[in-house]
């Protein structure tokens, strides 16, 4: 597989963030600030994907239930009297 050309970007980072990724490097855990760039990055899109499917149950959820019919009103205390009521009754 061939690897894809790289590009040269600059980004500023804080003081704490340099020092992180210096600490990285030195620890071990890195070769480079760039691998620790990328490693973030691979996070971050990972991240953004889990995102998108949530948001898609998400709207299937929500049109699962406008499509489940006219919506019911009813009283908070008792269903959850009622609720308690069928978990003793499964004992």
């Amino acid at each position: 597989m061939k690897a894809e050309p790289m590009r040269t970007l600059t980004i500023s980072l804080t003081a704490k963030q340099s020092a992180r990724l210096q600490s990285a490097i030195e620890g071990g855990g890195y070769a480079s600030n760039s691998e620790i760039v990328r490693d973030a990055l691979r996070l971050w899109e990972q991240r953004e994907e889990l995102r998108a499917l949530e948001l898609e149950h998400l709207k299937h959820a929500y049109a699962d239930g406008m499509a489940s019919g006219k919506p019911v009103e009813i009283d908070p205390a008792e269903f959850l009297r009622n609720l308690k009521a069928e978990r003793r009754a499964r004992g």
